[in-house]
């Protein structure tokens, strides 16, 4: 005890670790899959590729959530960042027509604080029973001095599995292609450091209801990532996709041109799908122009896809049978202009 003693007095809680492992534990259970191999607790997370595959190829994929953390520390509102963590991986990998088979966490923290870590957890296992994959593993590194007491930051890495041969890569699109858009949920994880400028600018309160929201704006702003592995599972073949973009970090200008051939260029509508009344009304308060919105934010799309067009309309509507918004929002020309939306 006397060294458990002498870490505690430097500021690190091994007991409360120790309690984080067992209050997660529960959730971590139900994200297991008949390819996982080990339980939680060991050193290393052993999980079987499927049986079925001829050619695997593993997919993976790594990110945080970003600044969008501040807000839900502001807000004390922890449940829904290990969501976002999770699809911010996930979504990725499926660009390239993966399966998802499991994923890491990685959270540093100022202070351990059980409670509030297994709520994180529980995040990420809801995200991972949503991406129908195992949470397999994990590391809660308690680091006085690096972290403010009350902060803490979330990563993740998720792989997946895919045939050789049907690896999506882009390189088959052509001119003609439509493209098909899947809903966002919000603002996502991504443009949270403008947002909060906007917050600060304003002076917005984030707990106050905004009328034209119908919630508070934490409320809309702090809504889970979307995660599209259920939108798309087992379309990639039937439906012919030739590519997807994961509408992040620079918008559609810079996320589409991601999955087309030189060349090419998209032709997008603008409000082809709503946009979310948060965006909205961000926009308004901080009086941002079109051009700048688009090259920052999702636009209520989270996914673009190419197919062929005799195909579109066929995809977005089975999409939308599973529960999902989706449309027509496009095509793919011949253009040495990589992206042109139309307002």
């Amino acid at each position: 005890m006397a060294d458990i003693k002498a870490y505690k007095d430097a500021g690190v809680n091994v007991e409360a670790g120790y309690k984080s492992t067992r209050l997660m534990k529960a959730d971590v259970k139900r994200t297991m899959t008949k390819n996982v191999l080990s339980e939680i607790g060991g050193f290393g997370g052993l999980v079987k590729l499927p049986e079925s595959y001829r050619h695997p190829v593993l997919v993976s994929g790594t990110d945080g959530v970003g600044t969008k953390l501040m807000l839900a520390i502001e807000t004390g509102v922890y449940d829904t960042v290990g969501i976002d963590a999770v699809a911010m991986c996930v979504n990725d990998i499926i660009c390239q027509g993966a399966d998802p088979l499991f994923f890491l966490d990685y959270i540093a923290c100022g202070k351990n604080r059980p409670e509030t870590i297994a709520c994180i957890v529980k995040g990420v296992a809801d995200g991972c029973v949503q991406g129908e994959m195992a949470l397999v593993g994990g590391e809660t590194a308690e680091m006085p001095g690096m972290y403010p007491e009350d902060e803490f930051d979330i990563a993740g890495f998720a792989v997946g599995v895919v045939e050789q041969d049907r690896i999506i890569t882009g390189k088959d699109i052509k001119a003609g292609d439509k493209l098909v858009g899947v809903a966002s949920s919000g603002a996502h994880s991504n443009g949270f450091s403008l947002i909060r400028k906007i917050i600060k600018d304003k002076n917005l309160n984030l707990n106050e209801t905004v009328d034209t929201l119908g919630e508070s704006l934490g409320q809309a702003l702090l809504r889970p990532t979307t995660i599209y592995v259920r939108a798309l599972k087992g379309l990639f073949d039937p439906y012919q996709i030739k590519g997807i973009s994961h509408i992040t970090g620079g918008g559609f200008y810079e996320n589409i041109p991601r999955m087309l051939p030189e060349g090419l260029g998209a032709v997008v509508k603008a409000g082809a799908l709503p946009v979310p009344p948060v965006l909205s009304y961000l926009q308004k308060q901080g009086e941002i122009g079109n051009e700048a919105m688009y090259s920052t934010f999702n636009m209520g799309i989270g996914l673009v896809i190419a197919l062929p067009a005799d195909l579109a309309e066929d995809l977005s509507e089975e999409i939308q049978r599973r529960g999902y918004q989706a449309a027509v929002i496009g095509e793919v020309v011949a253009s040495d202009i990589p992206v042109d939306i139309q307002f």
